[in-house]
């Protein structure tokens, strides 16, 4: 006779399925796989961390150095703001179809993989035949490449880590990536200052082989392809699945892509504008002082973003959110106040509060929303839109302001549109921290 220690002869297991245990040997049902805790191995993660880091310095090759490099090439500036233009579009349309893409693919680390090598072979055709043609197939190829990278970086993420750990995930995701930023700017204008623009490109090419060699690291087995793609485990009768258009309509996920348009309309003129402002007030310090502005933020966002992750999880979104946008805005009252260009520097300390919020919170927030509904990264690219299009209306209205009333009065402006952004998240931005019970 066989005994059990079972007080009931049937057993249901989470997922409704009911294990018999009369006539025989209890069947132990098998562990849910979405209550499992995704336990990636220490190589994985450290993969993850040198592909942000090694990514990050292939990215800085292109940028403002494509604009020295052709204009040493004897490019005119219509040639070169067509080319720039032409990857600026690209990657305006390309968010949604990116995020789709990686939603519909198999291997993340595939796509990541395919559009590193895509982006290296671009550096390397800039760098052997700098004329209009290749230029700008390699520019169009280079926006379309880094609209897949984005939402697989994520994915990545997700499927190694789980909903409920991937706040710090996302933190560290932007230390490393602001540290490849800080050392790849500076290694690649030393090779610009000592040998030539062109080998800016060069290097950005070699620097391709480690950054693959990074996403080797990160064992494919260990990345879930549910949580990847934002979706969770569950039987085949469950039909909770989000489509496309209730994706689409979903208040929360459109209330956030306007507040980050509002943020990305109130920011991305905010640079650009005061070193202009540095250039007329110090123009022999002008080249020191803004670089000081850029590596301020960065050294930031370096130091804070795994706290800001952190610290989301256990505050909730809205009061990071609330802290951003307020840096923000306080950033851009100081800009249109402060006249002493060394003080200027100093006030770059609020731009490093809102980029750790931000580079944080919009993957961590946007997780949240599309939880469940199997399109994480096409929601990605949906907000990767409003990015784009509050960051190009940005510069133009920013700098038509300046032009005719006044940089001061243009600050003002930037800073009266991030007080909207943050009105905005305390009135109808709900909270969307999700507890793991």
């Amino acid at each position: 006779m066989v005994r059990s220690s079972r007080q009931s002869p049937d057993r249901i297991d989470d997922r409704g399925a009911r294990a018999n245990v009369r006539g025989g040997d209890p069947v132990l049902p098998r562990e849910p796989e979405v209550r499992r805790s995704p336990a990636p191995s220490r190589q994985s993660l450290r993969g993850l961390d040198w592909f942000i880091f090694f990514l990050a310095d292939v990215q800085t090759g292109f940028g403002p150095f494509i604009a020295v490099y052709l204009t040493t090439q004897k490019w005119t500036q219509v040639e070169i703001g067509l080319v720039l233009s032409i990857g600026g579009l690209v990657a305006l349309i390309g968010q949604m179809p990116g995020g789709a893409i990686v939603d519909a693919a198999r291997s993340e680390r595939l796509v990541a993989g395919l559009a590193v090598a895509t982006i290296g072979t671009c550096a390397l055709a800039y760098a052997a035949w700098p004329i209009f043609p290749v230029v700008v197939a390699a520019a169009t190829l280079h926006a379309a490449a880094s609209c897949v990278l984005g939402p697989a970086i994520a994915a990545i993420s997700l499927g190694l880590v789980g909903p409920f750990a991937i706040g710090e995930r996302f933190g560290r995701n932007a230390r490393y990536a602001s540290l490849g930023n800080g050392v790849a700017a500076a290694v690649m204008g030393t090779c610009g200052y000592l040998l030539s623009s062109r080998s800016v490109f060069l290097v950005t090419f070699l620097l391709a082989i480690p950054t693959l060699l990074a996403l080797g690291r990160i064992r494919e087995r260990e990345i879930d392809a549910a949580r990847a793609h934002g979706a969770m485990a569950r039987d085949a009768s469950d039909a909770s699945a989000t489509s496309v258009l209730r994706l689409l309509r979903q208040r929360p996920l459109l209330i956030f892509a306007g507040s980050v348009l509002l943020l990305q309309l109130a920011n991305a003129a905010m640079l650009p504008l005061m070193a202009g402002v540095v250039t007329t007030r110090s123009s022999q310090w002008a080249p020191v002082l803004i670089a000081a502005c850029i590596v301020v933020p960065q050294a930031i966002v370096a130091l804070t973003s795994p706290w800001v992750g952190r610290t989301a999880q256990l505050w909730g979104r809205r009061p990071l959110l609330l802290l951003g946008f307020a840096a923000l805005a306080v950033r851009g009252v100081l800009f249109a106040t402060v006249s002493d260009p060394y003080l200027l520097v100093a006030v770059q300390v609020f731009d490093g509060i809102t980029a750790s919020v931000f580079s944080v919170m919009i993957p961590l927030t946007v997780a949240d929303v599309a939880f469940g509904s199997g399109h994480f990264n096409l929601a990605q690219g949906i907000v990767g839109t409003a990015t784009g299009i509050g960051a190009s209306l940005s510069t133009v209205l920013a700098g038509y302001v300046s032009d005719r009333f006044g940089s001061s009065i243009a600050f003002t402006g930037l800073a009266c549109v991030a007080a909207t952004g943050l009105v905005m998240i305390w009135l109808v931005m709900p909270e969307t921290r999700r507890s793991p019970n």
